[in-house]
């Protein structure tokens, strides 16, 4: 194992001109989801086929998720299977393909379709999230095939669309119409989240409640408050009367980070164009994350409770409406076969001691975990996912692509 393994990590190590090749061809095809006004990931599936068909993969399959808001009429998502000597269970690395729009491009030192590199830095729209992952998978399997070594397990790439606006048409899809994919002895690890030295392997999460409060009064002049209900103001003690949650739903768990519930009030939509006009409606929105000790019927109950406070001393009506409800999954034991081969990869390679901890944002392991499935989130990254000059450091890409390249050859 030990030979094997440091060959594998000496080829690794010579491909930095390769990391810096696909990131580039990859940042250059923007997949952004028609949510987010793109044409979903079709280009960007098309090139990452030809990269597994020229390693060799013994077996690649399309799924098709049909929709007929982008030009193909389909979500592409690759499975790449790499057959190793036994066959009983597969090493999953599953990466997302779309990406997020780059926001506003004057927060940009470039353009962010085209990458730069600076300082070891590859720098790019959607280099760190998720392409980071999908080049590391690949040139794990790369270095394997160049040196002529065969895995222990089966190796599954796994390459999903629609990731940043809620899976429907991704891994939703995968697992509801091809469940035979996976099996319960499978390993899956997700790339999609991590800290700077790797230490950090996410095993749970918390319940997501996302809310949008529509406040309706009555519009009036300015001057004339009187005549009109204001349901800015309204909306405005209602969000201050919300954060009596954070006091309520007060439990600590410290495998979390951070180790409580959050309530947060985000998202403000327009109400009246002019300073001297009463709204008569008034839109916000909240991001709660939930510890797994409380269930989201109890919160939601809260909610409701505060509400109608506001609305009988305001005189006003609000709607409520879920934009996203996720209860938590279940988490990943400790002591997972994922986890293990993750912590002794990470010793392998790094040098450091991982741990397992909790985290607030809901990632597409949720979907595995549901299901019965242990699977584990892990990288190395700086967590730059969604701002503007995000950037993949190159040598993240090549020393995860070791871990990885060292789970392959692990005997369980």
């Amino acid at each position: 194992m030990s030979d094997v393994f440091q060959r594998v990590a000496n080829r690794i190590s010579t491909y930095e001109d390769k990391a810096i090749e696909y990131e580039t061809r990859l940042t250059a095809i923007p997949a952004l989801g028609p949510e987010n006004s793109g044409d979903g990931e079709f280009k960007k599936a098309k090139y990452i086929k030809t990269v597994l068909q020229q390693l060799k993969a013994d077996d690649i399959q399309e799924i098709k998720a049909p929709d007929d808001r982008v030009s193909a009429g389909y979500r592409p998502n690759l499975v790449a299977k790499f057959r190793g000597q036994d066959h009983s269970r597969t090493i999953w690395i599953m990466a997302h393909m779309d990406v997020v729009p780059p926001g506003k491009v004057n927060l940009w030192t470039g353009d962010p379709w085209t990458v730069r590199v600076e300082g070891g830095k590859i720098i790019g729209r959607g280099t760190e999230d998720n392409q980071q992952g999908i080049v590391s998978g690949i040139l794990a399997v790369q270095a394997l095939r160049e040196e002529g070594i065969t895995p222990e397990y089966d190796v599954g790439l796994l390459l999903v669309a629609d990731e940043e606006t809620g899976s429907k048409y991704g891994l939703k899809y995968i697992a509801k119409d091809h469940p035979e994919l996976f099996r319960k002895e499978d390993i899956i690890i997700i790339p999609d989240a991590g800290n700077k030295d790797g230490t950090m392997i996410e095993v749970a999460e918390k319940s997501i409640l996302w809310t949008k409060f529509r406040t309706v009064g009555k519009q009036c002049h300015g001057s004339t408050p009187d005549q009109g209900i204001n349901a800015h103001r309204a909306g405005a003690n209602l969000i201050v009367r919300l954060d009596a949650l954070y006091k309520i739903f007060d439990k600590k768990d410290p495998l979390f980070d951070p180790p409580v519930s959050t309530f947060e009030p985000t998202k403000k939509d327009p109400n009246v164009a002019n300073i001297n006009t009463i709204p008569g409606e008034d839109v916000f929105y909240q991001d709660a994350r939930i510890l797994p000790d409380y269930s989201l019927v109890e919160v939601e109950k809260k909610i409701r409770e505060m509400v109608a406070e506001i609305e009988q001393k305001f005189k006003v009506k609000i709607e409520t409406e879920h934009m996203q409800r996720e209860e938590a999954p279940p988490s990943t034991p400790s002591d997972a076969p994922v986890v293990e081969a993750l912590k002794w990869a990470v010793k392998e390679v790094y040098g450091r001691e991982a741990k397992t901890i909790g985290i607030g944002g809901g990632t597409v392991a949720a979907f595995f975990r549901r299901a019965g499935f242990h699977a584990a989130v892990w990288s190395t990254m700086d967590e730059l996912a969604h701002q503007p000059d995000e950037y993949a450091r190159i040598e993240n890409i090549l020393g995860d692509a070791k871990v990885f390249a060292h789970i392959f050859l692990q005997r369980y």
